[in-house]
């Protein structure tokens, strides 16, 4: 078995509830680097985090987006739900269309961790061609097997990656 980054044992045994949300801009696609989790050297995904209890999809998206990227979003429609499920991580993630709405970008932090257990190394806008430089084992499963950013728009809505 793979071992687990010490920084992501927080979430480990535990069903997650996240929010994610796909922003591209200028023909690039919002992600977020994360420290190694699994069987990675990294891990890019789009911004987004657990839901908590009484707070809104919506509400969460926001606050997430507003966290971990300094920008302030308009949600849009929904997108895809991904189960990942690779013990000990158990995480079912909803993903909606979000517009930048205002803010400037800047590599935020996850609240709930302490200073030096952060997962967040980087937030960057990056190009298809960029996307599909990463190592595959390095990226979410939705951003695997890419041929254009218009994918993520047009994705089935459920698929799982264990």
């Amino acid at each position: 078995m793979t071992e687990l980054n010490p920084k992501a044992a927080a979430y480990a045994q535990n069903l997650r509830v996240r929010v994610c949300g796909v922003c591209i801009k200028n023909d690039k696609l919002l992600l977020v680097r994360h420290g190694h989790t699994l069987g990675n050297d990294a891990f890019w995904a789009p911004p987004g985090g657990g839901l908590l209890f009484g707070e809104s999809m919506e509400q969460c998206l926001k606050r997430e987006m507003l966290e971990e990227t300094g920008l302030q979003v308009k949600v849009g429609r929904f997108l895809f739900v991904n189960e990942f499920l690779q013990k000990p991580l158990h995480a079912i993630e909803f993903f909606f269309e979000v517009q930048v709405a205002e803010g400037s970008l800047t590599t935020g932090t996850d609240p709930e961790a302490a200073p030096d257990q952060q997962l967040i190394e980087q937030v960057q806008w990056l190009t298809i061609k960029e996307i599909l430089a990463l190592p595959v084992k390095d990226k979410h499963r939705s951003l695997q097997y890419l041929i254009s950013l218009d994918d993520l728009l047009g994705q089935d809505h459920y698929f799982v990656q264990g």
